[in-house]
């Protein structure tokens, strides 16, 4: 991982050097503009830090590659929110990404304790978001924070992924906004995408979590990218960001972030 953060160091390009406008858009205007503070996340920053004190242990049940850093079964849930959901400042990224392109219909692949989804809910408190978790016990305390911010847009699905997200595809005509944060494995990953491929368009932008994690995730992002209905790809080193906009020539950044 530190070998891949440096190659991306000396890859990333600042909006200075950026030649598609609407590239340039997205990075100055949305993916740069953080605003930590914001107060409509104040519960969702009230609730990880309760999640970080919470001493009590569940039972996983684990579909994927698993941690690597806490491979027990039995894990608590201060130990799943430190190590399994994403930091605050991607929460936040999602949510602007959302309210940027107006996205209505969110797949979230990876629920775990639901923190990214809460953002993803209020950011866009109208769509509809559709998350997916294979753990029983980590979905039921998702299902809790959920309703403890009352956030009603949120439908979780629990079970095995290459079940239930087939399932799910056939019952919805178009993904506006999707979140990739499953299976870090090579083959599941771009299955994942290409069944989720069917129902983008124009102005979809699908999000991938840790795609420099393990030489898979490397294969995976190269082979996303390489796909003939992917125009622009943006690599943020944690996370990259796919367009499939039909006007836009073929190109692949690499940016800080």
């Amino acid at each position: 991982m530190i070998r891949a953060y440096l190659q991306y160091l000396l890859k990333a390009r600042n909006e200075h050097s950026l030649h598609s406008p609407f590239v340039f858009d997205l990075y100055t205007q949305v993916i740069r503009r953080d605003n930590p503070g914001e107060p409509a996340f104040e519960p969702i920053r009230t609730l990880r830090k309760e999640l970080l004190k919470e001493t009590r242990r569940i039972r996983i049940t684990d579909f994927g590659a698993g941690s690597r850093v806490n491979t027990a079964r039995d894990r608590s849930i201060r130990d799943i929110a430190r190590n399994s959901e994403k930091p605050a400042r991607f929460g936040r990224l999602m949510a602007r990404l959302i309210r940027h392109f107006g996205s209505e219909i969110i797949f979230d692949l990876g629920t775990s304790l639901g923190v990214t989804t809460l953002y993803e809910a209020v950011a866009a408190p109208k769509s509809r978001i559709i998350t997916f978790e294979g753990c029983p016990q980590t979905a039921a305390e998702a299902g809790k924070n959920f309703r403890n911010l009352r956030c009603e847009n949120i439908r979780i699905i629990v079970g095995n992924l290459d079940e239930t997200l087939v399932r799910e595809i056939g019952r919805t005509d178009r993904i506006d906004f999707a979140f990739f944060d499953a299976n870090h494995r090579l083959e599941p990953t771009v299955r994942y995408f290409e069944t989720c491929l069917g129902k983008a368009h124009n102005e979809s932008c699908f999000v991938f979590d840790d795609i420099h994690w393990s030489g898979e995730m490397e294969a995976a992002w190269a082979a996303i990218k390489a796909h003939p209905d992917v125009t622009v790809t943006i690599d943020l080193f944690y996370i990259g960001l796919v367009f499939f906009r039909k006007q836009q020539p073929k190109q692949d950044f690499v940016l800080r972030f």
